[in-house]
């Protein structure tokens, strides 16, 4: 099991190539049974104009760990995975240096609809945010590019 979780972890931090989770440096570290575990350095380019780190930050880390556990949960041959909706407790602020981790947990894995719960925390495992998110899992098929006329 732990040589399969570490080949999953391998592939997706090798899908961060140009991408947001790349530059905001966010790497996949752990995978258990139903949940993933991120983290993310806190730097000056993460900060909002104050010094504290921006809640935008966190969120697309909670997003991202949380749509990757999603991701490995279906054949993603056939299937899509989008966040339809996510949201955010900011418990306790954070200032530059250190990093932030992000645990995401599936709480339901239904056919269609997964929902994640997200615990953001320091290195002291000290909760920063609380988040939760809800993701769709389309068939391949079904995705549709719509273009929009003006």
């Amino acid at each position: 099991m732990e040589k399969k979780n570490k080949k999953i972890l391998k592939e997706l931090n090798s899908l961060r190539k140009n991408t947001l989770m790349n530059t905001l440096q966010i790497k996949y570290i752990y995978l258990g049974l139903n949940f993933l575990v991120a983290k993310m350095p806190v730097n000056r380019k993460k900060l909002q104009p104050i010094g504290f780190l921006h809640g935008g930050a966190t969120i697309a880390l909670a997003e991202s760990v949380g749509s990757s556990l999603s991701v490995i949960n279906v054949n993603k041959n056939v299937f899509n995975v989008f966040n339809i909706e996510i949201s955010a407790n900011h418990i306790q602020k954070v200032r530059k240096g250190g990093v932030i981790f992000a645990k995401a947990k599936l709480i339901h894995k239904g056919k269609t609809i997964h929902f994640i719960q997200i615990n953001i925390y320091n290195e002291k495992n000290d909760k920063i945010s609380h988040c939760k998110m809800t993701n769709i899992i389309i068939p391949k098929k079904e995705t549709r590019i719509v273009k929009w006329q003006i």
